[in-house]
């Protein structure tokens, strides 16, 4: 509605000063010419004397005395055609970057040339102006480009884009390499006024001519910021109130997708600040999955540089009230874990030792773990699922996993035993420092196995002597002996089973066998044998150097003079 009022309200400017140059008032007009809903009452004889497509509409008439003529379809509408009538009455005006293509198109269109009437026509003039003045500085040349959008595809025909991307792609590109004013990166704002396919042209075209991948990358970051400010840069939700509508929504989205196309091989030119702040525009607008795909390989790539306020600005909606879909983290940090162990195995790594980068992402993330612990919607599943992407080794201690444990357990107080331990799974109690045990030793939203766990740590430390805020030992050393004490405490278990299991088959074995009277030299000679088994199975001792002693078990097993049988060993 507001744009038609503007244009109606131009076209009446327009007629108005049709009035002030249409001096005749001896010879009356005898035709009228539309553009649209504008009418230009004008004299055939001053138009066909610079005008050959008017002169042959008027010849080829059927009409005897044509006095209405349809101009509806020149390049730029009824101001380059007021422009063009003016230059036909001999009436100055002034051609500019904004009007010096539309009227080189109108000039063509209507057949203002030299070689239909006379020297020095309309587009001999525009041509001049265009060539010596508008396309000898960038910013003239993106002015007359932003005004081809228009004009298209007459523009094209003429060449006039191609010249203009020509020039401002070659001197946007020596801008960049050699900064002629402050601030060094003002070429990137000129550029920003162009619609999508424009600013496309000139970015292939400073990628053919060399420019720096960061050269390009900076106009594309200026452009997105520009273009799609209400989603990049606006946090507070309401330019994704205002984003609500469908057509909106379908053109920025073909814009977005646009610009993710148009970005560099090269993965690390862009901020990852930026690239969060696109991938939640590319989620919040539906985007294709490949689009969503290629931004975030590119934050993988450089994830290292990520801040707990990134990843929140990509897993929180625009106005913080809620989560959104996780899957995205996952996959970024999963790609940069892959990468990290790619490396590791070509640098000869075996995974006990993470990079640096790698133990900054952990810390990064355990602490981005907290940030969201606190929504209700967070289920035990996603949480574990971006806890355990983080290799163990990248963790120098689990304080800050355990802080954000425990703010999940305190946002949500109806977990069972089941379900705190598999929030508690993902931490291992024995890298906790000796402030976070005492923490946990008191923290009854803990399950009962952590507050073991932690309890079971300081113990071995008291037995051993070593005051723990002195001097901490290696917590996978101390896990390595904890394991061990309880493969010992099995097998020995295992051995005792088994033992008495022994037992018990020989006892079956004599009571079926029957008396030794029963046969000839037959029931001594069996008897002898079980009997040698007895012994030999009672010399077995297997726990005498083993946690549990099990001396008082008798080692002779006496046939001849049967006894209560006992099935259990103290």
């Amino acid at each position: 509605m507001a744009a038609s009022m503007i244009e109606s309200n131009s076209l009446s400017r327009a007629m108005e000063r049709n009035g002030q140059w249409v001096f005749s008032p001896d010879v009356p007009t005898d035709v009228v010419i539309e553009v649209g809903d504008a009418s230009f009452n004008l004299h055939k004889f001053m138009l066909v004397a610079k005008s050959n497509y008017i002169r042959e509409l008027i010849m080829e008439s059927e009409e005897p005395d044509l006095a209405r003529i349809d101009l509806s379809d020149i390049p730029g509408g009824p101001e380059a055609f007021e422009k063009a009538a003016k230059f036909c009455y001999g009436v100055n005006f002034e051609i500019t970057v904004h009007n010096a293509a539309a009227l080189r198109c109108a000039a063509e269109y209507l057949q203002m040339t030299d070689e239909y009437c006379c020297d020095g026509n309309l587009a001999g003039r525009a041509e001049d102006f265009l060539s010596q003045v508008a396309l000898r500085s960038l910013s003239g040349a993106v002015v007359v480009l932003k005004s081809c959008e228009d004009l298209l595809p007459k523009a094209e025909d003429l060449n006039i884009v191609k010249r203009c991307v020509e020039v401002a792609s070659a001197k946007a590109n020596n801008e960049a390499n050699f900064p002629s004013r402050s601030p060094p990166n003002w070429w990137t704002e000129e550029l920003s006024i162009l619609d999508i396919s424009s600013f496309n042209k000139i970015i292939t075209a400073m990628k053919s001519l060399g420019a720096k991948p960061l050269t390009v990358a900076s106009g594309i970051i200026t452009y997105t910021e520009k273009s799609l400010h209400n989603l990049v840069r606006d946090h507070s939700g309401n330019g994704a109130r205002k984003s609500s509508d469908s057509d909106v929504r379908i053109q920025q989205r073909v814009l977005l997708s646009s610009i993710v196309a148009l970005m560099p091989v090269e993965k690390a030119v862009f901020p990852i600040n930026f690239l969060c702040c696109l991938l939640r525009s590319a989620i919040f607008l539906g985007c294709a999955n490949s689009c969503k795909n290629e931004i975030e390989n590119r934050i993988s790539a450089v994830l290292e540089h990520v801040t707990v306020d990134d990843l929140m600005i990509l897993t929180v909606s625009y106005d913080g009230g809620r989560l959104l879909d996780l899957e995205s983290a996952r996959r970024i940090l999963a790609g940069f874990v892959e990468k990290e162990n790619s490396a590791g195995v070509f640098g000869s790594s075996l995974g006990e030792v993470c990079s640096a980068a790698m133990q900054r992402v952990a810390k990064t993330v355990d602490v981005y773990l907290g940030e969201i612990g606190g929504y209700g919607e967070l289920s035990i599943s996603k949480f574990n699922g971006i806890a355990n992407l983080v290799p163990k080794a990248a963790r120098k201690t689990d304080d800050d996993l355990y802080r954000a444990i425990d703010i999940y357990l305190k946002a949500h107080p109806n977990l069972d035993e089941i379900g705190r331990e598999k929030a508690c799974g993902v931490m291992d109690p024995l890298k906790l420092s000796y402030e976070a045990r005492v923490h946990a030793s008191q923290n009854k939203r803990l399950p009962l196995q952590i507050l073991l766990h932690a309890l079971y740590y300081d113990q071995l430390k008291l037995r051993s002597g070593v005051d723990d805020r002195a001097s901490v030992q290696n917590a996978v050393t101390t896990r390595s002996q904890v394991q061990a004490d309880v493969s010992l405490v099995r097998e020995n278990e295992a051995l005792r089973a088994e033992l008495m299991t022994m037992k018990m088959y020989v006892t079956d074995l004599k009571k079926n066998i029957g008396t030794p009277s029963s046969s000839k030299g037959g029931g001594a000679r069996k008897s002898t044998f079980f009997s040698s088994v007895g012994k030999t199975l009672g010399k077995l001792n297997p726990f005498r150097h083993g946690s549990k002693d099990t001396s008082n078990i008798e080692d002779v097993v006496d046939t001849t003079k049967p006894r209560r049988r006992r099935f259990s060993i103290s």
